[in-house]
């Protein structure tokens, strides 16, 4: 099996001899409740944090792991995540208004230039109809749009009886898990793909009947050309810190298999250029069974690309 991202090198410090591939990225993590300093010897370059105090998340000190945020979610009064123990106020918006106008108290604007001005990447958008209220279609619309006048995506947690529907109708650039609770049909996943929606995979989060709903989902989006970004959900439950095996071998499991499960590793949305200062390097040899590409990739570490000397 041949890894098109892969390549041998040489490492300069320590003579070793391994692989190399572009940075790796978990585009789900909650930073407030986990410690990251350990991600990038566990393979993490970067972070996408979905969900926490735009303020502190504003004020984390440079380097690595590289670290792009939606600060708080946005959500209606009372619905998903209010009141719970880990998502503390700072974490909570709530929309009240569909006002497209800057400085509207509980507006959509007024939410979507908060986290924006904090620097935010990206907007998160709570649709988990499940446990609480959420924001009316008029009020999501607003949000969207007043995200893109920012030149912001937006990520939806989409998550009851047709929030998927709604997410893709209202045009939201990505999926913070993939459909887990019901099975997606095939017209929700040709809207998905030919809008370009992608899916953030955290599968690992779930056990029984819905991990297997969601690898099920999930093998139909890719096999459909799906953008497939990979994602933990790190801060929900007992998850490892740094790259997550089981994750990968869920992706694996789903059909996201060998050049298409780095993809999902290294994509860098929600930026669009990836940072080629550091890379992933795994001791010795690119496998040549495709069934053990995802143990492989889990014993990567993040490295300098200085560092690295390509050898035939």
């Amino acid at each position: 099996m041949t890894l098109s991202a892969a390549w041998p090198v040489r490492r300069a410090l320590t003579a070793e001899l391994g692989t190399a591939v572009p940075a790796f990225v978990d585009h789900h993590v909650h930073l407030h409740l986990i410690d990251g300093a350990g991600l990038p010897s566990r393979g993490i370059a970067a972070v996408v944090d979905l969900g926490g105090d735009p303020m502190a998340l504003a004020r984390r000190a440079s380097g690595l792991p590289r670290v792009s945020f939606a600060g708080a979610f946005l959500t209606a009064p009372g619905g998903y995540p209010s009141g719970r123990s880990w998502a503390p106020a700072p974490v909570v918006r709530t929309i009240t208004d569909a006002s497209r106008h800057p400085g509207v108290e509980g507006g959509a604007r007024t939410a979507v230039d908060e986290q924006a001005d904090a620097g935010a990447s990206v907007i998160k958008i709570a649709l988990h109809a499940d446990a609480g209220p959420v924001v009316s279609d008029e009020e999501l619309a607003s949000i969207v749009a007043s995200a893109r006048e920012r030149g912001l995506p937006t990520v939806a947690h989409a998550q009851g009886r047709g929030q998927v529907d709604r997410a893709i109708a209202a045009g939201v650039d990505a999926l913070a898990h993939t459909p887990f609770d019901e099975p997606v049909t095939r017209r929700q996943i040709s809207r998905a793909v030919s809008g370009g929606l992608a899916w953030i995979s955290t599968l690992d989060i779930h056990k029984g009947a819905d991990r297997a709903r969601a690898i099920t989902n999930l093998r139909a989006f890719a096999a459909r050309g799906g953008r497939v970004l990979y994602g933990t959900d790190l801060g929900n439950g007992s998850l490892p810190v740094g790259l997550n095996r089981r994750e990968l071998l869920g992706l694996h499991e789903a059909g996201v298999r060998g050049d298409a499960l780095i993809a999902a590793l290294t994509d860098p949305w929600p930026a669009v250029r990836s940072d080629d200062a550091v890379s992933t390097f795994i001791a010795g040899p690119a496998p040549t069974d495709p069934d053990d590409v995802p143990t492989w990739l889990s014993r990567g570490t993040v490295v300098p690309t200085e560092e690295l000397t390509r050898v035939d």
